[in-house]
């Protein structure tokens, strides 16, 4: 999460994590969404710089990227809970 503080990231990763978390109809607690929101975050900064070339920079950007990031991983982790 770029541009923003240590504190700022774990309250915007947590707000971003449980907004993925409803969205995505899942049952997580509130370390799980702050992980999900800020490792969200820097997933999708990663793949947006790739295919994009820039980074969500500042609070909403980073809320943005951690909720879209965050959304992303339960997705997969749903993905691979189905074919085991």
């Amino acid at each position: 999460m770029q541009g923003v503080g240590w504190i700022m990231a774990i309250i915007i990763g947590g707000l971003a994590g449980w907004l993925a978390e409803k969205f995505m109809n899942a049952n997580m607690g509130l370390l799980m969404n702050i992980l999900l929101g800020i490792v969200g975050a820097i997933v999708f900064n990663f793949l947006a710089s790739l295919i994009f070339g820039t980074a969500a920079y500042g609070w909403f950007g980073s809320l943005i990227a951690g909720f879209i990031g965050a959304s992303l991983l339960i997705w997969v982790a749903r993905m691979f809970k189905r074919s085991a």
